[in-house]
C-alpha cells in the first residue's frame, strides 16, 4: 500500500509538471506571435514617419476609430497629416491624373480622415483604403505610403470617372463597392453604407463641383 501511494504521489508530481511545462511552452508561443506583430507594426509606423510632418501617438486602444469607418493597426495610432502635406499629396495627385483635387480631398476625408495607418475591418489599407488587388494593379508596394497610396488613388478615381462618364454617383458608389457591383444596378448599389459614403462626399462636394 506504502508503495502504491508513493507511485500515485509520482505520477501526480509529473502530471503537474507536464501541465506547467505546456503552459510555459503556450506562453511562449503567444510571446512570440505578440513580438512579431509588434515587429510589423513598427515597420509599418516606420513607413509612415518616413514621409515626415507626422506625428505617431502610442497607444490609446486596442482600436481606434477614424472618422467615418477605418480603423487603424492594434497597440498605436496615426494622427492625420498636416494641412500642409495633405493638400501638397492632393494637389500633386490632382496634377498628375487630371482628376479633381476637392473629389480627391473629399473620398480621403470620408476614406481614411487623413490618417495613413487607417485599416479597415475589410483589409482596405492607407488614405483612400486601397484593397489589395488595388494596390496590385497599380503597383503600391507599400499601401500605408501616403505618396504611393494618394497616387493610386486618384488613379482609380480617373479611370472610373472614364468608366462612367463623370458620373460621380456611380464613380463613388463603384470606389466604394467595387465596379461589378455598380453596373449590375446601373447606378448606385443599395447597400446602406455604400449609399451612406456616396451622399456625405457629394454633400461636402456640393458648394464646389455640382451645379
Amino acid at each position: 500500500m506504502v508503495i502504491l501511494a508513493l507511485t500515485v504521489s509520482a505520477l501526480s508530481v509529473f502530471a503537474q509538471q507536464g501541465a506547467a511545462l505546456q503552459n510555459a511552452s503556450v506562453a511562449m508561443q503567444e510571446q512570440a506571435i505578440a513580438e512579431k506583430m509588434r515587429a510589423s507594426i513598427e515597420r509599418q509606423v516606420a513607413s509612415v514617419r518616413k514621409q515626415g510632418n507626422l506625428a505617431v501617438d502610442r497607444p490609446v486602444g486596442f482600436f481606434v476609430m477614424a472618422e467615418p469607418e477605418a480603423s487603424f493597426d492594434q497597440d498605436f495610432a496615426c494622427t492625420a497629416l498636416t494641412p500642409m502635406r495633405a493638400t501638397r499629396l492632393v494637389d500633386d495627385a490632382a496634377r498628375r491624373t487630371g482628376v479633381s483635387a476637392d473629389l480627391i480631398h473629399a473620398v480621403i476625408q470620408q476614406e481614411s480622415a487623413f490618417r495613413p495607418c487607417a485599416v479597415s475591418n475589410k483589409g482596405a489599407r492607407g488614405l483612400m483604403q486601397l484593397m489589395p488587388a488595388t494596390m496590385e494593379e497599380f503597383g503600391v508596394v507599400d499601401g500605408f505610403d501616403p505618396d504611393q497610396n494618394v497616387s493610386a488613388g486618384a488613379a482609380l478615381l480617373k479611370q472610373l470617372l472614364a468608366r462612367y462618364s463623370g458620373d460621380l454617383n456611380r464613380v463613388l458608389g463603384a470606389y466604394n463597392a467595387g465596379t461589378a457591383r455598380a453596373d449590375a444596378v446601373d447606378g448606385v448599389p443599395q447597400i446602406a453604407e455604400t449609399r451612406d459614403y456616396v451622399d456625405r462626399i457629394l454633400g461636402s462636394l456640393a458648394p464646389r463641383l455640382l451645379p
